[in-house]
């Protein structure tokens, strides 16, 4: 099976680091041209020079942009103003007590984990649909469908995510533009080790092993009882920005190792 992007242009969302770097590495790897986004010129630069390090030959562009504000999302439409694959992998989470989670800050969270996607897809995929393909994926979580106590600001946005991934594939029933979201669970990334900091140094254990043994307790249904590895998830990813996927549309694919614990989705 040849994953072959060679002739696509794929825009990946907070892809400086994390699951959307993987992606973005993926993408490279499948020959497109990709566009690394991010808030920070030096983030974009680092991105750029690390995948450029590990795929020589790789096409790459970067956009500096917030994307959690309507003037960000024009910034990178005015850079790039067409995309063949869309990736809206930006997206932050925390583990916050119900009670102690302001007004403000769910409405941050709205507008980074839901209205980037929301405002990019909306302009992305009208020329997708003029020239007949094009693909658009949306970077959820298990935390959508199994909502964590601990988390819940973040697992509502994430459940959002599959609602527009879903409705929007419906508006863009035989298009040729096909929708898609992603479902990782707990992946070995910065963010999961800056999480689990402090439960690292009191416990002795390694990063790693930290986040390993909070996959066990904080979610024990998981099969593998592991964090993945981010180009486990990215893998996922990148054939649903393939070619080879055109079938496949307006579905939540887990790649969550097993943490929710159902027959379906």
């Amino acid at each position: 099976m040849k994953l072959d992007l060679s002739s696509r242009v794929a825009v990946v969302s907070g892809s400086t680091s994390g699951i959307g770097l993987g992606i973005a590495k993926g993408l490279a790897t499948a020959g497109a041209t990709v566009v690394i986004v991010g808030r920070k010129a030096e983030g974009v630069d680092s991105a750029i020079a690390t995948l450029a390090a590990e795929l020589p030959g790789a096409k790459l562009r970067g956009v500096v942009a917030d994307l959690s504000t309507r003037e960000g999302v024009d910034t990178l439409i005015a850079a790039e103003p067409t995309a063949d694959v869309l990736v809206n992998n930006l997206g932050i989470f925390n583990d916050k007590d119900f009670f102690t989670v302001p007004d403000d800050e769910w409405m941050h969270f709205y507008n980074v984990n839901v209205l980037s996607g929301v405002r990019l897809s909306r302009h992305y995929a009208q020329t997708m649909m003029a020239q007949g393909w094009g693909r658009i994926i949306f970077v959820s979580s298990e935390s959508g469908v199994a909502i964590p106590g601990d988390m819940i600001n973040y697992g509502v946005t994430k459940s959002a995510n599959l609602a527009v991934s879903h409705g929007l594939a419906k508006r863009l029933a035989g298009t040729g533009v096909t929708v898609n979201a992603i479902l990782p669970g707990p992946t070995w990334t910065e963010g999961l080790k800056e999480m689990l900091a402090d439960a690292a140094a009191q416990s002795g254990r390694t990063p790693r092993e930290q986040a390993d043994e909070f996959v066990r307790t904080s979610r024990p249904s998981s099969i593998i009882q592991r964090a993945a590895d981010v180009d486990e998830v990215a893998n996922l990813a990148v054939y649903l920005a393939s070619p080879l996927s055109s079938a496949t549309t307006g579905a939540a694919l887990r790649v969550d190792g097993g943490v929710v614990d159902t027959l379906a989705m």
